[in-house]
């Protein structure tokens, strides 16, 4: 039995997860793409994982470039969201454009909480190419994560305590 794809998709958007935008930059160039598929895969050594569309810019630049900034965007960016999801590509030539971004080699967003890494592995999976990164050093922003769940951005609030 082969599961209705429509079925998974609609199950996923019960799923929520923080918004990231992975940034790359090298030989390949410099791009950056809006994704929900990313999470820790080890603490020893740090290791995290992120799915990439096989056929899109960023799986291709980020395979060549050898390396990545995992940028866990703050609550009050949806608007980068939608910038490097492509919403504004047809009036912006560069997605980095007017954002705000420190200065490395590896585009960072300002405010965001980034984890640099270099590829360790990339696994094909479906229409995905599984991207394994060992961290190289993280930039804790201390700030609310944007969420992404059923289809539209939310932020994180934390639940009342109850006196015990």
């Amino acid at each position: 039995m082969v599961l209705n794809r429509s079925a998974f998709i609609d199950a996923m958007r019960c799923v929520a997860s923080s918004v990231t935008v992975v940034t790359t930059n090298g030989v390949a160039g410099r791009y950056g793409a809006t994704v929900s598929a990313f999470c820790s895969v080890s603490a020893d050594p740090p290791t995290i994982l992120v799915c990439l569309n096989a056929e899109s810019r960023i799986a291709q630049s980020v395979i060549e470039n050898k390396k990545l900034n995992i940028n866990v965007l703050p609550q009050n960016a949806d608007h980068i969201a939608h910038r490097f999801a492509g919403a504004h590509d047809n009036v912006v030539e560069d997605r980095f454009d007017s954002i705000p971004l420190n200065q490395d080699d590896v585009p960072s967003i300002s405010g965001a909480t980034v984890l640099s890494c270099e590829v360790d592995q990339v696994i094909p999976s479906g229409s995905h190419q599984i991207i394994i990164g060992k961290v190289q050093f993280v930039d804790k922003a201390n700030k609310q994560p944007l969420t992404y769940f059923d289809g539209a951005y939310h932020q994180v609030t934390p639940l009342a305590q109850e006196a015990m």
